[in-house]
């Protein structure tokens, strides 16, 4: 492609699978286990990449502590009830934990689970190639 200065399409960071890496160990699977593997990783797309929820969950990447509904409401733009359906749905994927705390006023913080943590450093790959697309401008 015409004014890309990325790296070739199979160079990767170190600790990074390359695609031929990916190919070759999918290669290794039982047509069973490569067809659990296809759709666990379209469960996945399906649930990121609905409105919002990549942000929703890029935000406790970075978090250092439990997040609360109006913390993430005051980061992000994204209506009440989009957030709350989100919320709602990565935590039925398994990906955030949602904690309620008997208190008055009431109080509910989400955590991002070991799944989920297991993402984020897509998230650190995703916003490498962004600032190198916006600063090679």
């Amino acid at each position: 492609m015409s004014g890309n200065n990325g790296p070739p399409a199979d160079h990767a960071p170190p600790g990074r699978k390359t695609g031929e890496d990916v190919r070759a160990r999918r290669e290794t699977l039982s047509d069973e286990d490569r067809a659990a593997v296809e759709a666990t990783v379209a469960d996945l797309l399906d649930v990121l990449g609905k409105a919002h929820a990549m942000a929703v969950l890029s935000e406790f990447a970075v978090a250092e502590e439990p997040l609360r509904f109006s913390d993430l409401q005051s980061t992000l733009d994204v209506p009440p009830n989009t957030l709350s359906t989100r919320l709602s749905e990565l935590t039925e994927a398994g990906l955030l934990i949602r904690e309620s705390h008997d208190e008055v006023p009431p109080r509910v913080v989400y955590e991002p689970t070991e799944k989920a943590e297991e993402l984020f450093p897509a998230f650190g790959y995703l916003h490498e190639w962004a600032i190198d697309r916006v600063t090679d401008q």
